[in-house]
């Protein structure tokens, strides 16, 4: 999978992907990552990427043609010129992972939601393509004519895109087959997917975690089996894995009704779910 990432301050991701997962994805070719410096397509002695909104206001708007220019060197046209088939049409043939024209983000605190749903779509991409918005904005209409996605990893705003495609690199990165030393490790997880979407048990030995289903992870513990005066709960310890498995559930549940009551909104629950998380509620409303 290639990255190509769009940006006024190439020199802001120095060291970001240098450690861990991202660095060794790299150096086993699983992921590649290219940093394209936006003054390189100015003509004008300053290299000047903005200029004064329309209609007045606040702040700068980076300008259309060097970005325009800039997407164009990595061979994207505007949408609708023949460029080969599209991101849409590929899912439709099935294909696994993605060919084609390139999936084009804008990253910009006016786009869609960043979720653990949408990196699991994107990992199916081969080639993405992450615009970094800076000052007030990006001209509309590099939106309009290239962008086949607007996204915002949060509801606050941030200084410029940068953060964010470091965000995106890094939770998608990690879903791409072979980069996670576990494949597991990207199922069993907070906002991973549901039970129905993971293969069955190995070796006849029961799974002792549930799949998320959009909700939080459970807690987790390690050695020692005390610190600081507090015990590993017993159930982690019995080896009896449908105990634990329940007894993970029911966390998974007390957490996100706790931390992010409305994932359960959209929440993959079964009937055992449901009344685990009524018990749950009928206990706080005790407390």
């Amino acid at each position: 999978m290639r990255f190509e990432i769009v940006t006024i301050f190439p020199g802001f991701f120095a060291g970001i992907f240098e450690h861990g997962i991202v660095r060794r994805a790299q150096t086993e070719g699983l992921v590649s990552v290219a940093l394209h410096d936006l003054r390189n397509y100015t003509h004008d002695r300053h290299r000047t990427v903005d200029d004064r909104p329309f209609g007045g206001g606040e702040g700068m708007v980076l300008k259309p043609e060097p970005l325009a220019e800039a997407l164009e060197s990595l061979g994207i046209l505007p949408k609708g010129r023949d460029q080969g088939p599209g991101i849409g049409d590929q899912q439709k043939q099935g294909n696994d992972r993605t060919k084609g024209r390139p999936l084009v983000i804008l990253l910009s605190a006016q786009g869609k939601r960043f979720t653990q749903a949408v990196a699991r779509e994107l990992a199916k991409v081969d080639r993405v393509v992450l615009i970094c918005g800076r000052y007030e904005g990006v001209d509309e209409r590099i939106n309009e004519l290239y962008c086949d996605m607007e996204v915002s990893i949060g509801d606050y705003v941030l200084s410029g895109g940068e953060l964010a495609a470091a965000v995106v690199v890094d939770t998608v990165m990690r879903l791409v087959p072979g980069v996670l030393g576990n494949e597991a490790s990207g199922e069993f997880e907070s906002f991973g997917v549901a039970d129905a979407e993971i293969g069955t048990d190995e070796d006849g030995v029961p799974r002792s975690q549930h799949g998320a289903g959009g909700l939080l992870d459970y807690p987790h513990y390690t050695r020692p089996a005390e610190f600081a005066g507090w015990a590993v709960p017993q159930v982690l310890l019995n080896g009896d894995h449908q105990q634990i498995r329940r007894w993970r559930r029911e966390q998974q549940l007390r957490k996100t009704l706790r931390n992010r009551p409305d994932l359960l909104e959209g929440a993959v629950l079964s009937d055992e779910d449901r009344r685990l998380l009524e018990a749950i509620r009928r206990e706080g409303a005790q407390q």
